[in-house]
């Protein structure tokens, strides 16, 4: 099974230079690596020096590249099926204008990437495939769309399966159970980690926060965090400069030093260097750093709790859903039908109930660092 790893992080933390690193760290191993780059700045190719393509290529050894073209892929997979949606929906009746309106797909650009990526994984070409995501807004929407999807597909196609032709109900229905191949991928300890990347500064901190909250309300797990351009000790030199840099060092363990009980708190160092890291020596210099002699893909991450967990209380229930909160975490619940509304600072998912807990109704909730208690009546809803 090919073992994928996604690198993530607030935008200009680094995280695609220290994405390239691992994935030649664990090419030097002997490990058949690619590592591939859906971030649509495509700065993979200046970290290795070299011009990268849509279509894997040697970097050295067992290390391949590549830079993933979504508006090629939407310009080609998507619109086939598309047109198909679009003819269907025309011939039931529907006017044309509306009809192109209907089967306009939102994301579709970054799902077809991981649709990319995963085609890729089961080539089984490679032992590993390294991506570097986007900026973590880009990465949790990215990671989301498989589910988000796939509800889209069941509600605007789902009434018309008796009226359009059958060729469009199974392309339809073959997309709606890849999206569901893809979200199992997505969700899989043993398959994919998350390494998020974050450099020693309380906004990008925050960020970092809030990014595990919602990965796990995701159910992608987080196998590592790297603190990225941690200042160097300067404890035996003099003057200006290195005065400055005692200051800047001094701020930055402050910083790190509020982790402590978090699960940031167990994260990898990078030292910031005074030359910019490019090309696979370079590269190979921070892996070592990073990793030592310890293999890259070693589970840096916390041990994995159950997401969610219904215990009896009293004469009703208590659902508890693990969740890393942060102390200013923003959290709302609703009930909507048989499924609950989790949102954690902006980021939403609504959780099929268990079936004991469809006839209750939600009484109060309480958040905390381990995560959420809801607490439910053994009564029917009314």
């Amino acid at each position: 099974m090919t073992r994928l790893l996604l690198f993530t992080g607030k935008g200009g933390v680094g995280k695609t230079t220290l994405a390239a690193a691992t994935a030649a760290g664990l090419a030097a191993r002997g490990t058949k690596t690619l590592v591939v780059s859906t971030d649509p700045a495509h700065s993979l190719a200046d970290a290795f020096a070299r011009r990268l393509t849509a279509e894997p290529s040697e970097v050295d050894g067992c290390l391949h590249g590549a830079q993933i073209d979504s508006r090629g892929l939407v310009d080609t997979i998507w619109q086939d099926l598309r047109g198909k949606l679009r003819s269907a929906l025309s011939g039931a009746g529907v006017d044309e204008l509306e009809a192109e309106e209907l089967t306009v797909l939102p994301g579709v650009d970054e799902l077809l990437a991981l649709t990319e990526i995963q085609r890729l994984a089961e080539s089984g070409r490679w032992d590993t495939i390294v991506v570097d995501c986007g900026p973590t807004a880009e990465t949790l929407r990215l990671l989301a769309l498989p589910e988000a999807v796939t509800g889209y597909l069941d509600r605007m196609f789902g009434w018309q399966a008796k009226i359009v032709g059958g060729g469009t109900v199974r392309s339809v229905r073959k997309l709606a159970a890849h999206l569901e191949s893809l979200r199992d991928l997505l969700t899989d300890p043993v398959a994919t980690g998350v390494r998020l990347v974050l450099t020693p500064e309380r906004v990008v901190v925050a960020e970092a926060r809030r990014t595990l909250s919602a990965l796990a309300l995701r159910g992608v797990r987080v196998d590592g965090v790297i603190v990225n351009r941690l200042m160097p000790a300067a404890r035996l030199w003099r003057g200006a400069a290195a005065s400055w840099l005692r200051a800047r060092r001094a701020q930055q363990d402050a910083v790190l030093a509020e982790l402590a009980g978090t699960p940031l708190a167990r994260y990898s160092p990078v030292e910031h260097r005074a030359v910019e890291p490019v090309g696979l020596a370079a590269l190979l210099e921070i892996a070592t750093e990073l990793y030592g002699d310890e293999d890259p893909l070693r589970d840096r991450g916390n041990e994995p709790a159950p997401l969610f967990e219904v215990s009896e209380s009293g004469d009703g229930y208590l659902l508890r859903v693990a969740l890393p909160l942060g102390r200013d975490a923003e959290v709302d619940l609703a009930r909507v039908d048989d499924d609950l509304a989790i949102t954690v600072d902006g980021f939403r998912r609504l959780v099929p109930l268990p079936g004991k807990l469809r006839h209750c109704r939600v009484v109060g909730a309480e958040a905390g660092s381990g995560g959420l208690v809801v607490s439910f009546t053994g009564r029917a809803v009314d």
